[in-house]
């Protein structure tokens, strides 16, 4: 916790028939908006339990503000779905209590009257469709109240709140409805209808989400790409509900473009569930008697995966709207935080606007080609060698990758990948980092010639190590194994059913880890080494036997 006193209130309609603090207790009150264009399929029997249509949606939050002068950044959480009746809302007061204290102010939105129920949906016959744009646009609309607030004299939070540091934070479907307000900002129209006409232009720095799900909202049927955003995104490897990592997907599409200084971050943590970062929806992520397949004795305890969301929460909100850089390191690295976080298994990803890839995979399906114009991809005694999205347990995880395999008993010579450089195309020195992401792919290197009787085995084996080499353009090379860094974690594996026949999906994915090595240090394994002329990046195989490897978004950072 943080040096303020907080403090609470609500505000809403005044009107609500099943709430206090947003009926007749509420301490502030406001309008209501019309997202009668944003939604489809709302049931009179909705209308008859909330006392009103898609015409007339309230405005409803609970707020924890630190007591004291100045300008304070402004954080809004959303929630996601689960049974309206059970209100979301209040199950982010952890975060809300933290954050205040700190020096933020933070509200947690209602949605629940788009939330699912079995009687209002005409037992699912009419439930809503594709209402993640309107949770997306009911925050802006909420952050519309902040801003006359802001400019009111007469408001208590007159000229308190930073509107030009925002975060949005969503969990589940409210994870997707934070990158969809973050879009909708910046435009302005509604992409699927241009009579609704957009005017925000908030000053929306940071996204978070929380489990998320993605493209159940595709605006005019396109995936969702964000520009010159800070995002932070975590998941539970053993989620029941979005089991595969979707927000991975978001994170791929985050880009920065403008100059300025953005990152992102995604967070994949063994034994964290969908459910724990609420209070209120706990260890449960479907409902019965769905719930009783599952295994439930792998879960990290809900103290604990909330833990993990207040640390990285507040460091990452602390970083990118309280200008503390000094928590940025803690996810190029996430065992500096070690002291801070629950022991388990974390997988994590960094990128940042100061780094210039070289091979993101992305420009074209030639083998050869790398992002960074002038350079190019080589292999050597490979088993296996393509470029695809990387594997999820459903589906991808959209990002262009590519996979490496090795046999070392196939070869005499180890296998090898270059990623040749343009010497001209980058300004490095001793203190520029080797950046790139990599994931153990769990697959057999030589498939073709295993006993096809044997079909049913698992590939497995220790943690992966090789060695990373880079070479200047007189011929000066310098190694370090990748356990310089970290050796390379084994695919996390989550049984989510009680038995194999209870959960039919696979219970690994390939989630890639951040990877950094500082070019000082390869100067320092060979001093003749010059990293102002660096003209190649070559993974050598020769540490483990066999193996796959996935690789990603080679570049360096300055």
């Amino acid at each position: 916790p943080g040096p303020y006193t907080v403090h609470t209130l609500f505000y809403g309609s005044g009107e609500d028939r099943h709430r206090s603090e947003y009926g007749a207790s509420v301490d502030l009150v406001t309008r209501s908006v019309d997202g009668s264009a944003l939604i489809e399929r709302w049931s009179v029997l909705r209308t008859a339990y909330w006392g009103f249509d898609p015409e007339a949606l309230p405005l409803n939050g609970r707020v924890w503000y630190p007591e004291g002068e100045g300008t304070f950044p402004l954080v809004m959480i959303v929630h996601g779905q689960h049974p309206m009746d059970d209100f979301s809302d209040p199950g982010y007061a952890y975060l809300g209590e933290l954050l205040a204290s700190r020096g933020f102010i933070v509200a947690s939105v209602d949605g629940n009257f788009l939330n699912l129920s079995p009687l209002v949906d005409l037992l699912i016959v009419q439930s809503l469709i594709e209402e993640d744009d309107l949770r997306g646009w009911l925050l802006l609309e909420h952050l519309r109240v902040w801003r006359d607030w802001n400019e009111n004299p007469d408001s208590r939070f007159f000229r308190k709140v930073d509107l030009d540091h925002i975060a949005l934070t969503g969990h589940s479907r409210g994870g997707e409805a934070v990158a969809v307000a973050a879009a909708f900002n910046t435009l302005p129209y509604y992409p699927d209808d241009a009579s609704v006409q957009f005017d925000y232009g908030f000053g929306i720095r940071s996204v978070v989400a929380l489990a998320p799900v993605e493209g159940m909202y595709q605006p005019a049927g396109r995936d969702m790409a964000l520009e010159n955003v800070n995002y932070l995104v975590l998941h539970g490897a053993h989620d029941m509900d979005v089991f595969t990592f979707q927000g991975d997907r978001q994170y791929s599409r985050i880009h920065f473009n403008d100059g300025g200084d953005w990152f992102k971050s995604a967070l994949y943590i063994y034994g964290a569930n969908h459910g724990q970062f609420n209070t209120r929806w706990g260890r449960k992520d479907l409902f019965e008697p769905v719930m009783r397949v599952f295994n439930l004795e792998q879960l990290l305890p809900g103290e604990q995966q909330r833990q993990i969301a207040k640390v990285t929460i507040s460091a990452f909100l602390e970083a990118t709207l309280q200008r503390e850089t000094g928590y940025r390191v803690l996810f190029q690295d996430l065992r500096r935080g070690q002291a801070w976080l629950p022991d388990t298994i974390y997988i994590y990803q960094y990128q940042d606007s100061a780094t210039h890839m070289v091979s993101t995979y992305e420009e074209d399906v030639d083998l050869r080609s790398t992002t960074l114009p002038g350079g190019s991809l080589t292999g050597e005694n490979l088993t296996i060698w393509r470029e695809q999205p990387a594997q999820a347990k459903w589906e991808d995880l959209g990002d262009q990758t590519v996979y490496l395999g090795w046999d070392a008993e196939a070869e005499t010579t180890p296998a090898s990948y270059v990623i040749q450089v343009l010497e001209q195309a980058l300004t490095l020195n001793e203190a520029s980092v080797l950046v790139f992401s990599m994931a153990d792919a769990n697959e057999d290197p030589t498939p073709e010639v295993d006993d096809k009787k044997d079909e049913e085995k698992e590939f497995a084996r220790e943690p992966i190590d090789l060695t990373v080499e880079v070479m200047d353009s007189a011929g000066e090379a310098a190694c370090l194994p990748l356990s310089h860094f970290s050796h390379l974690q084994s695919q996390l594996e989550g049984q989510l059913g009680k038995t194999g026949f209870m959960s039919p999906f696979p219970t690994s994915e390939a989630v890639l880890q951040h990877f950094e090595f500082p070019l000082g240090d390869f100067v320092a394994a060979n001093p003749a080494f010059d990293p102002a002329h660096l003209a190649l990046v070559r993974f050598l195989f020769d540490r483990t036997e066999a193996g796959v490897v996935v690789l990603d978004n080679v570049g360096f950072r300055n």
